[in-house]
């Protein structure tokens, strides 16, 4: 995918109406959701279209070779590993941890814990943020001996320790193949991407839910692997797997958010309701958008990185920040205002 530069950016990805709509975004809108975008420390912002550069602007002065930190976008590409590892037959989304990890096979929560649980984030474990702070320990012993503060399947637990667990897993599958070499070979280097930013620990363990880097373009390229129905990493019955939710959040799979409640559902902040305390959180009918496409799909990064795709639009938008505030429904609104024909 070419993208030539056209302005400063914030990266964001979004969609518009129906599929097969036809429909193109505003230029004007998107002038609007880009001075958004600047306006709550935005750093880059581009918008693809049809295979098509629309704007692109780097508000930081970095330019489009400057790559930045996606936080929380990093879990998408461990989940196409995963999504990889399932179709190479390596392992099954159904098939209890514990048949893995034989330390869990006596707890009576922790071995009813599934694969899938633990990257639909539903496993129950307790979420322990505070392996992320610090590479001087070993996360993956801390994360295996969380205790588990609800029944799997039945709460959502959005943090490192269910990743670092499949991580455990994956070690074990891949029979002596370091799972950074699996993902680099399996999915970056498919995408054009190299090695990235791993955070090793002591123990030599990557950390799975943050830690990547990435420039807007780069970022872009795994939206336009949603388009491409999950080519050339996995196929699109093996994608599909990221749009299902779980019966405790309908709305996160894989790494990635989903807006297949809008235009009914209940818009929220992501960021903000994951910062509040689990008994508190509430993801029944959420949606990222109520004026957005219902086949909209995002990674939610913290301080306000995004990348958002949406089939129907065939579109892809990336978006770095500084932090600030930000509202995704309302960025949205803004792009996809005035949508014309195309």
């Amino acid at each position: 995918m070419t993208i030539p530069i056209r302005a400063g950016f914030i990266t964001l990805l979004l969609v518009a109406h129906a599929a097969g709509s036809g429909e193109t975004l505003d230029p004007a809108a998107m002038r609007a959701a880009a001075a958004y975008s600047r306006a709550h420390r935005g750093a880059s912002f581009l918008v693809v279209q049809n295979g098509r550069t629309l704007f692109e602007e780097y508000p930081d002065g970095f330019g489009p070779n400057g790559a930045r930190k996606i936080y929380s976008g990093t879990k998408a590409f461990w989940g196409l590993a995963a999504l990889g590892a399932a179709q190479d037959g390596l392992l099954s989304f159904g098939e209890p941890v514990a048949n893995s990890l034989s330390a869990w096979a006596n707890d009576p929560r922790k071995s009813q814990i599934t694969i899938r649980q633990l990257l639909d984030f539903s496993s129950g474990l307790e979420p322990a943020f505070f392996i992320q702070n610090t590479e001087g320990i070993d996360r993956d012993a801390i994360a295996l001996s969380r205790s588990v503060v609800g029944e799997p399947g039945a709460v959502f637990t959005y943090g490192p320790s269910s990743l670092q667990a499949f991580y455990e897993v994956l070690k074990v599958k891949l029979r002596g193949e370091r799972p950074t070499r699996f993902l680099e070979r399996r999915v970056l280097s498919r995408l054009g991407l190299g090695p990235q930013r791993y955070l090793s620990d002591r123990a030599g363990n990557p950390l799975l839910a943050t830690g990547f880097a990435l420039t807007a373009r780069q970022w872009a390229k795994l939206g336009q692997l949603v388009l491409a129905g999950g080519s050339p990493v996995v196929s699109s019955g093996s994608l599909a797997q990221c749009w299902r939710g779980s019966t405790a959040n309908p709305a996160f799979a894989f790494g990635w958010w989903n807006n297949r409640a809008a235009p009914n559902g209940r818009e929220l902040d992501i960021e903000r309701m994951l910062d509040k305390k689990l008994a508190a959180q509430e993801w029944s009918g959420v949606c990222i958008c109520r004026d957005a496409p219902p086949d909209l799909v995002g990674c939610i990064g913290s301080l306000g990185q995004r990348l958002y795709v949406s089939p129907s639009l065939q579109l892809v938008v990336v978006r770095h920040a500084n932090g600030g505030s930000f509202s995704d429904g309302q960025f949205l609104r803004l792009l996809l205002a005035g949508a014309r024909p195309g």
